[in-house]
């Protein structure tokens, strides 16, 4: 014990940038020097140890570094100190020595995964929080939502790195969590509206990329895909509706039915390309088609009269793959009519 006193004060007295140096450097010698004793000592470890339930060795070393050192007045808050200030240096852009980091960190976790918790993850997790509640409400005030998304995606996998490089693996899902509920969760309803660059937006300009990013983000995050579909079956039954209702559109049977097939080939290639082919999107785009084709009576008529049309195209040069992949199409539409009898009714009489 007094020998680890000795190393302490010694710790304590490196200066500055070379704490961490002077703690590792004494670590590894404690390290050597327990491994050479419990090696001496294999025999009564084996034996005396295990018969009278006593604390082995290398175990008894470890507690003893803990007590002496790891714990000791002048260290513990200085090294959890000088540990954050690294991570915050790193975060804010600076180069860090990360296998220093790493000898520590693992150093703590050989002591003991409550030693790990208490004395480094939870005061970790909660400056951790600390700096992306206020780099978020910097970003969201500055950026539009699809450069807010870019920036909060890149902050999520630069701690699921740091976390790989020199922290408890453990340690990575109550990281992300809190990243998550800082830049994503805190922000879900100002994100999705956000004007000119929010859902609505990215669904209009078929923003593939920015679409399929803020659903990775959103699905980590409780509500986040329920708010992004209500918003999303919102927008389509709206424009939904100004479509089927369009006076101009109900001049052109052939072109408005042909409107309603964009839009859904639009939508079905969102869903694919961006929300990973997500059933509870695709459930809430045949609601809202089944919603607005049948708010105008006129559909079932429209229809027929479009298949019409393509039969009698189909019959003069246009390929037989052709006709069928547009007929399978318009065959989604059909399904969406609650009235198909109206629409038999008129096909009969083209």
């Amino acid at each position: 014990t007094q020998h680890l006193k000795e190393m302490a004060k010694s710790i304590e007295s490196a200066q500055g940038g070379l704490f961490l140096d002077e703690l590792n450097r004494k670590w590894l010698d404690h390290n050597k020097a327990l491994q050479m004793i419990r090696d001496i000592l294999m025999y009564m470890d084996r034996t005396y140890v295990t018969n009278f339930n006593k604390t082995p060795v290398h175990e008894l070393g470890l507690n003893l570094w803990r007590d002496n050192v790891v714990r000791s007045a002048k260290i513990k808050d200085r090294l959890l100190d000088t540990l954050l200030d690294r991570i915050h240096r790193e975060r804010t852009g600076e180069i860090i020595n990360r296998g220093l980091m790493r000898s520590i960190t693992k150093m703590l976790m050989d002591l003991g995964h409550s030693v790990y918790q208490e004395d480094f993850e939870k005061p970790f997790l909660d400056t951790t929080a600390d700096f992306y509640r206020l780099e978020s409400q910097q970003y969201i005030e500055c950026c539009d939502c699809g450069d807010y998304l870019k920036k909060s995606e890149r902050r999520l996998n630069e701690e699921i790195e740091r976390i790989s490089l020199y922290l408890d693996p453990k340690s990575e899902v109550k990281v992300t969590a809190v990243v998550e509920r800082e830049m994503i969760a805190n922000y879900l309803q100002r994100l999705v509206n956000m004007e000119n660059s929010g859902l609505v937006s990215m669904l209009m300009d078929d923003r593939y990329e920015d679409l399929g990013r803020m659903y990775n983000l959103f699905r980590h995050v409780f509500s986040g895909l329920v708010i992004a579909r209500d918003v999303m079956t919102s927008h389509l039954r709206e424009t939904g509706r100004q479509l089927v209702m369009d006076p101009e559109r109900l001049k052109d049977p052939v072109e408005f039915v042909q409107c309603l097939l964009d839009q859904k080939d639009k939508y079905d290639k969102i869903i694919t390309l961006a929300f990973c082919n997500d059933k509870t999107f695709q459930n809430a785009l045949n609601s809202s088609f089944e919603y607005f084709i049948n708010l105008n009576v006129r559909s079932p008529e429209f229809i027929s009269l479009y298949v019409d049309d393509k039969l009698r195209k189909g019959l003069k040069g246009v390929s037989e793959e052709d006709v069928e992949s547009i007929l399978d199409k318009v065959m989604m539409l059909f399904r969406y009519l609650q009235e198909k009898d109206v629409f038999e009714k008129y096909y009969k009489q083209h």
